[in-house]
């Protein structure tokens, strides 16, 4: 199976990517110096944009841009915040009143399934035109648009670039490779793994990758952000509507890929595999600031968490992000996992008017210099869109890389299908599994064999 940009997104009846997030390039070139907001005084003034917020931590922030977009356009924009944790019962109560949403928040296929009767078609939008990567929206089997992702992370292989570069460098070695830029598949990147370990010593580290945290409530970059991998190819190749019960069933066709990877990880370690549910993210994350291995699976969001670690030895300049390969065939045009939670939808109910006066919000919060400004420098966001240049991201340096990847031609983004993993008892139960395998406590059929019986179980009981 081989996929390239072009096919996924023909193959995707839905969503989506933030990772984190690729190929962006590819759907358009920046436009800002021709963009406008289409909102003028004399059309809008009159109609007010209501916006439920989602985030109680950037409630002052959204409060500035409705104050600025009032002043520059007359059209007034009234922020709700919802308490934390408490976003879908505010949105319940509030669109049962006069004062319902115009502006509101869905967390992707399954939010779109819960809020479809209120969820207008945004296709011909302004700020769906520039989408940079159109499979990241929440859409329908007609090609519909539901959802807007506004903000994207990116997440994959996190790797020291000065620690590769000195196994580059060694006399004797047993690869070919001359940079990172020749790492693509999996064979490769277990070639060269498996060398740096046996150069460890050379290399200065303690193992090529940080632990695999496998202790509970710390294992969630393996059993929903690595399983999201081969669960991508899974529904994708089987062409499966993400906010359909299709999703109620996988086979965990390829489980066998993710142990590839997983494997990986354990067998080129700082730890021994039997010490892996022992171990947190944050063990994992100061190992590879104190440089004691060269490479930790993680988001664009770890750098706060690098760069805090005190003793941190690695240099900005240095932090570079690889696709997670797992030995799928076409993964030489994998990109990172990009996507996000966050998705604008517009209220169906609400009059043309007000409809019209939200998307020209939006528009112009990404893509003005004023809008934009307030994405990045205040809010902080990776913005999926066009409208943005590559100076208009955050200053971090992982954002940076996922912004990089975004923007890779002929690179194929993995979406973020985890947002529709039947529950959270099915991630743990997993991990659970993960670590029992990892100790030599299960085989791998009946990590597989568990995962598929749990999934559908999960998947049930949510629908009771």
């Amino acid at each position: 199976m081989s996929f390239t940009k072009k096919t996924a997104s023909a193959l995707l009846c839905t969503v989506m990517v933030f990772s984190s997030v690729l190929v962006f390039a590819a759907c358009g070139k920046n436009n800002n110096s021709n963009t406008q907001n289409s909102t003028t005084k004399s059309n809008s003034a009159d109609v007010t944009v209501r916006y439920l917020n989602f985030k109680p931590e950037v409630a002052d922030i959204y409060q500035k841009i409705a104050d600025e977009y009032e002043k520059e356009t007359g059209v007034k924009v009234i922020v709700e915040t919802a308490a934390n944790n408490e976003y879908e019962s505010t949105l319940t109560a509030k669109m049962s009143t006069k004062s319902a949403p115009t502006l509101f928040q869905i967390n992707g296929p399954k939010g779109y399934a819960n809020w479809k009767e209120y969820c207008a078609d945004l296709s011909d939008t302004e700020l769906y035109k520039h989408l940079k990567d159109k499979s990241l929206a929440v859409t329908s089997k007609d090609g519909k648009v539901y959802g807007i992702p506004y903000v994207v992370e990116g997440y994959g292989i996190i790797y020291n670039k000065a620690i590769t570069d000195k196994y580059f460098e060694l006399d004797k070695r047993n690869t070919d490779f001359k940079s990172m830029e020749d790492i693509n598949s999996f064979d490769k990147l277990k070639a060269l793994v498996e060398d740096m370990q046996k150069n460890k010593s050379k290399l200065g580290i303690d193992g090529v990758f940080a632990a695999t945290s496998l202790k509970s409530g710390e294992n969630w970059r393996f059993q929903t952000h690595l399983a999201n991998v081969p669960i991508y190819y899974e529904f994708t190749e089987n062409k499966v509507d993400l906010t359909s019960n299709d999703t109620s069933k996988i086979t965990f066709e390829y489980a066998n890929n993710y142990k590839n990877i997983f494997d990986l990880y354990l067998n080129n370690s700082t730890v021994d595999k039997g010490k892996t549910g022992t171990k947190t993210v944050t063990d994992s994350m100061a190992e590879f600031a104190l440089e004691k291995c060269a490479m930790v699976q993680n988001g664009n969001w770890a750098w706060s968490q690098i760069s805090k670690v005190s003793g941190n030895k690695v240099d900005e300049k240095n932090i570079k992000f690889l696709p997670i390969y797992t030995g799928i065939k076409g993964e030489e045009t994998q990109g990172l996992c990009i996507g996000t939670e966050n998705y604008y939808a517009v209220n169906s109910k609400a009059s043309k008017a007000e409809q019209k006066a939200a998307e020209d919000f939006i528009y112009w919060l990404y893509s003005s210099e004023k809008g934009k400004k307030f994405v990045t420098d205040d809010l902080g966001f990776i913005a999926p869109f066009d409208t943005f240049n590559d100076n208009e991201v955050p200053s971090d340096p992982l954002a940076k890389e996922v912004n990089n990847w975004m923007n890779k031609q002929s690179v194929t983004t993995i979406p973020w299908y985890f947002t529709v993993f039947p529950s959270q008892t099915f991630k743990d139960n997993f991990g659970s599994s993960l670590l029992k395998y990892a100790q030599g406590n299960k085989s791998w059929d009946d990590v597989k064999n568990d995962a598929v019986k749990d999934w559908e179980k999960e998947a049930n009981a949510s629908k009771a």
